[in-house]
């Protein structure tokens, strides 16, 4: 028998300790993660030799006493309790405090994280493996949905269908409007007005319609605006709670090798809309964060403007499709019209201006081009070929360089 490191454990705590405690079970019934806070919170009770009526105690019988501080104090200054115990533990014995209307100091219970491992960035390789590890449409929706969307896991357990734009199906790049109740501060305090605008990619949108036509035409889910996005796959289809996500995050990070969570994601989006030179502003919008001076209801005008910008950041979001070959074949045809209208000195207009921005050409260039066609009497466009390793050395040769690897393993090469 295998000697357990803790008497309890967060699949036993609220059953064998938590429900003695009517204002334990109070504060649990307003937070998400239940079992590992009251965990926490009787860690806490055990080290400190209290009860938690006994912890509320110190503060309720005179408002002005700092018992309570200090104590949390000399527990998180221990040298033989675990780092993260330490830190996430005081979080949630504040949290408990607070809920019950005698907020500790501010100042007390202060202990910084340190973390061990840099931050995940995953390259479109190791979302791949992560995608292909998926075994049903749901969790392959799952996937391209929250690494285009950037939408938090709480706020997932909440999206409805009728949080996407009116005919979704149809939009290249649908739009999603989160209100502030299902985001971060749900709409109170600094976050009254807060609203998340985000999209999905062409990619997260496919997937989303397989995942939807599953659920309707193989399982015979009667989905309506009111239904929950995400929800189990066989009856009575209850909406996934907060550590389902979890578990399955567990699973496909097991099956693929490639260690994620649910917020690496933000990062991944925002990574790709800095790389996309995306106003910080319109970038904190589209993750759900707080803009200063926003107006709020978000106007139509102003999610189409959001749309637009988003767009930018499309081929260095998706990683399931061949999107680098695409974008360097719209890069190909917008440099072949602007030089067409160089050559033949047409004005440029404001859309010629926005592709060059946009697709990183260099007008000098595109006038060298021109007068080296004029002076030869022949045509220099540029030329693209995607070809696979085994074809690399005599493309190389026949003068070609390569622009881009693609992540399913063949090449991009230019002429």
């Amino acid at each position: 028998m295998v000697k357990r490191k803790y008497e309890l454990t967060k699949n036993d705590v609220i059953e064998r300790w938590a429900k003695d405690y009517p204002k334990v079970m109070a504060w649990l019934a307003k937070l998400q993660q239940k079992q590992m806070n009251a965990w926490q919170l009787w860690f806490y009770c055990k080290a400190v030799g209290k009860t938690p009526d006994e912890l509320l105690g110190l503060k309720s019988e005179d408002s002005r006493s700092k018992e309570a501080e200090y104590l949390l104090d000399n527990f998180v200054a221990r040298d033989d309790i675990i780092h993260t115990i330490k830190v996430k533990t005081a979080i949630a014995v504040k949290s408990f405090y607070k809920h019950n209307y005698c907020d500790l100091a501010r100042a007390c219970g202060q202990i910084s994280f340190e973390k061990q491992k840099p931050y995940r960035k995953h390259t479109k390789d190791e979302m791949l493996k992560i995608y292909r590890s998926a075994q049903n449409p749901r969790d392959r929706a799952l996937i391209t949905f929250v690494w285009s969307s950037a939408i938090a896991r709480e706020s997932l357990t909440k999206l409805k269908w009728k949080d996407l734009e009116e005919n979704w199906e149809k939009q290249e790049i649908p739009h999603i409007g989160l209100p502030s109740e299902i985001i971060k501060g749900h709409g109170r305090g600094k976050y009254r007005g807060v609203e998340q605008h985000t999209f999905l990619t062409p990619e997260a949108k496919r997937d989303l319609m397989d995942y939807k036509d599953m659920l309707e035409r193989v399982k015979g889910v009667q989905i309506t605006p009111e239904t929950n996005i995400w929800i189990q796959l066989e009856r009575p289809f209850k909406p996934l709670y907060y550590n389902a996500f979890s578990k399955i995050e567990k699973v496909l990070s097991e099956r693929s090798g490639v260690p994620f969570s649910w917020h690496d994601a933000r990062r991944y989006v925002e990574t790709a809309l800095e790389e996309a030179k995306i106003h910080p502003n319109w970038a904190r919008k589209i993750r759900g964060r707080k803009v200063r001076g926003e107006e709020a209801p978000y106007s139509r005008p102003a999610i189409e403007q959001l749309r637009q910008a988003y767009k930018e950041a499309v081929p260095l979001l998706q990683f399931t499709t061949s999107t680098d070959l695409d974008y360097m074949r719209k890069r190909q045809e917008t440099s072949e019209r602007i030089m067409s209208k160089i050559m033949s000195h047409e004005p440029l207009t404001t859309e010629d201006t926005t592709d060059i921005k946009r697709f990183n050409l260099q007008v000098r260039e595109i006038r060298h081009r021109r007068r080296e066609t004029q002076h030869n009497g022949g045509d220099c466009d540029e030329q693209f070929e995607q070809i696979t390793e085994s074809q690399l050395l005599s493309y190389l040769k026949g003068g070609w360089r390569i622009t881009t690897k693609l992540a399913n393993g063949q090449i991009i090469v230019q002429r």
